[in-house]
């Protein structure tokens, strides 16, 4: 590589790390690493933390004990630790030897917390301030962590005693020989480092924080969660209950080992090979009206396709409203009537078009009045079903992720068949007159 082109390389990582990141993630880590060992500490942190975490951890692998050094001092310990979980126990120990002391101990010290908790969010670089100090000093201080994004001013005793927070705009806004007591904010809000991600989550909407201290039993700071880990937390709450609401593992990730995938996936798969048997009965009761009325086997996947989908909608709308709590599920009434309104407005609609194509298709006013009941009747189902299945979940203290579509899935096919079937079974005479 000439001169010139290395010039252009590191001026394009240090402008568009974000771009880069995604161009390097289809490179081989040894390639990778190397590249990033030629450029500034800072801009390799940058262009490393913009990488996949997959792939970030095998980079930091390919880089080995002679180069981890600086790929990693200049980046968050909290990010830092989440790329050595992702290694094998032996690379880990090999490389974080290889690193100073101190960041060992302190990417060992949020490796030791589980994966969806505060601590594995937490940054332990957290600057402490005295009640006492001055707006001038505090404000001489910040421009001294200049490696550091501070949103609040965290104030602790001098024994490190959780106090409260400041914001850095009333700071930045407030005289200079101000105390940073007299800005403190009144909600001093701080979490343990084994509260869940749930909690964390829970915080972050309720408040709108743009941190979060981390603080030990003895209500010592230990660690902050900042906006960055916050977003994270939202992020992943929401990715582990879009996975787990198909049966997936919330563990599971794109490049994690095929065992896991099976290991997760699996039974519920097989939960839902029993589902299908009972929906598959239930068009067994009317082989009859199958038998003799052949137009109503191709129009099942119609009724059950639009029933599975009404579901799915409101499914998604209720997940969301618990996963960031905008009801509680003392509401769920509410919640079930405005999704009864909804199914039936929606029923009708698509019914009326439905049934007009049907008798178009068929020349039978029977089989035409058969799908619009049919219809109407299975999307209200199943408004009601994707509405319900959550919240009656998070009854039986039960996760409202956990496989939830595959419930719902069940419910819509065999009340969209035995609906269907049972209405053709019932009006047998008008399919047969017409």
């Amino acid at each position: 590589m000439t001169t010139a082109t290395r010039e252009m390389v590191a001026e394009y990582l240090r402008r568009y790390p974000g771009e880069a990141a995604r161009q390097l993630e289809d490179t081989a880590p040894e390639d990778v690493a190397l590249l990033l060992s030629r450029e500034p500490s800072q801009t390799a942190a940058i262009v490393l933390r913009h990488t996949q975490p997959d792939h970030g951890a095998r980079v930091l692998e390919a880089a080995g004990p002679e180069g981890v050094h600086d790929l990693v001092t200049a980046l968050d310990p909290a990010y830092s630790a989440n790329l050595f979980g992702r290694l094998s126990p032996e690379s880990r120990t090999q490389l974080l030897a290889a690193l100073p002391t101190e960041l060992a101990k302190e990417i060992e010290g949020i490796l030791e917390f589980p994966p969806a908790t505060a601590g594995s969010l937490m940054d332990a670089r957290v600057a402490l301030f005295r009640s006492d100090t001055l707006v001038r000093e505090a404000l001489e201080r910040i421009r001294e962590l200049r490696d550091r994004r501070i949103a609040d001013l965290v104030i602790a005793e001098s024994d490190g005693t959780f106090e409260g927070v400041v914001r850095l705009q009333d700071v930045v806004g407030a005289e200079p020989e101000t105390s940073l007591a007299a800005l403190r904010s009144p909600r001093a809000i701080s979490v343990h480092p084994m509260t869940p991600r749930d909690e964390v989550v829970e915080l972050l909407n309720k408040y709108r924080l743009s941190s979060l201290p981390v603080v030990d039993l003895q209500n010592r700071v230990v660690g902050v969660i900042r906006h960055a880990g916050l977003v994270e937390a939202v992020q992943e709450d929401a990715v582990a209950d879009l996975q787990q609401m198909v049966g997936g593992s919330a563990e599971e990730r794109a490049l994690s080992p095929p065992s896991v995938g099976v290991r997760s996936r699996l039974p519920w798969l097989h939960i839902n090979l029993l589902t299908a048997f009972l929906a598959a009965s239930v068009v067994g009761l009317f082989e009859g009206t199958i038998a003799r009325f052949t137009a109503v086997a191709v129009l099942l996947p119609v009724v059950a396709g639009q029933s599975g989908n009404t579901g799915a909608q409101a499914l998604a709308v209720t997940m969301r409203g618990l996963s960031l709590r905008e009801f509680r599920v003392s509401e769920a009434s509410r919640v079930l009537v405005k999704e009864l309104i909804i199914g039936f407005v929606n029923g009708i609609a698509i019914a009326l078009v439905t049934s007009i194509g049907v008798y178009l298709w068929s020349r039978n006013l029977g089989l035409a009045l058969v799908m619009l009941l049919a219809m109407v009747v299975s999307m209200i189902a199943a408004s009601a079903a994707g509405a319900m299945i959550p919240v009656l979940l998070v009854k039986l203290n039960r996760d409202p992720a956990t496989a939830s579509s595959i419930i719902l899935t069940t419910v819509t096919d065999v009340v969209g068949f035995f609906t269907f079937l049972g209405l053709a079974t019932l009006l047998s005479d008008m399919l047969a007159a017409s």
